[in-house]
């Protein structure tokens, strides 16, 4: 679910998605702004990025806008922190949906924070697996990922999964039971395009944990296919 404003840029989106059969039925359409650009310049020897972002103040997904969606069409809903404030009551009205249904058939949600934003850390509350990245645990004066999962997993919710990517160094979760998980990374022979990689492991994770697998599982199989998409350019090919 997404926002979009008419134009070339939107189009060239659209048409993207389609052909990666994505369901559009939940896209907004904005009347205001204009979809963003990013220009992104690649390091040939390293496959690390440059990224120019131009901010058009295309308006995000509004609460509003979510309560148009059929959550009984759902097993699981993904919440990438951006305009928090919203996202709660989003999350509030997933909560109370799940209040309504019998063992067994609630929504599990994941809740990723990635930005540094100081109004993105309430969304930490939130989810039954919460991703936090690399740049949030160094501004918050973690070392590594394990030192952030012990320093922040008291901001999550009862029951919930932590989880940092620390790029090279792999990723590690800790569940309510307090036993910390660790994957390597799997590098590929040669780094070529490292753009997307962090949600290549998010969405990796998510698929495998909705799949039944266990957490050490979910972990070992996001860092495997984020560390594919690395020596791939774009997307096509990991699958």
């Amino acid at each position: 679910m997404g926002s979009l404003a008419p134009g070339h840029a939107a189009d060239f989106v659209l048409d993207d998605l389609r052909r990666y059969s994505v369901d559009l039925r939940y896209t907004v359409s904005q009347t205001t702004g204009s979809v963003p650009i990013s220009t992104v310049i690649i390091n040939e020897a390293s496959g690390s990025r440059t990224i120019l972002h131009a901010n058009r103040n295309l308006p995000d997904v509004s609460a509003a806008d979510f309560e148009k969606v059929d959550l009984t069409r759902f097993k699981w809903i993904h919440i990438e922190g951006r305009n928090a404030p919203e996202q709660v009551k989003m999350l509030q009205r997933i909560e109370r949906h799940n209040a309504r249904q019998p063992p067994g058939q609630n929504i599990r949600v994941s809740v990723e924070v990635e930005k540094t934003r100081e109004e993105l850390f309430q969304l930490f509350g939130y989810g039954d697996v919460v991703f936090v990245s690399k740049d949030v645990a160094k501004h918050l004066g973690f070392r590594s990922a394990v030192e952030a999962l012990k320093g922040l997993y008291s901001r999550v919710k009862k029951g919930a999964t932590l989880i940092c990517a620390w790029a090279e160094e792999g990723a590690d979760a800790l569940g309510p039971d307090g036993r910390l998980l660790h994957s390597d990374a799997f590098p590929p022979p040669r780094v070529v395009d490292t753009l997307g990689a962090g949600d290549t492991f998010n969405a990796s994770v998510i698929f495998s944990l909705s799949q039944g697998k266990s957490m050490q599982e979910a972990l070992r199989f996001g860092c495997q296919v984020a560390g594919k998409k690395c020596g791939l350019q774009g997307f096509d090919g990991i699958v």
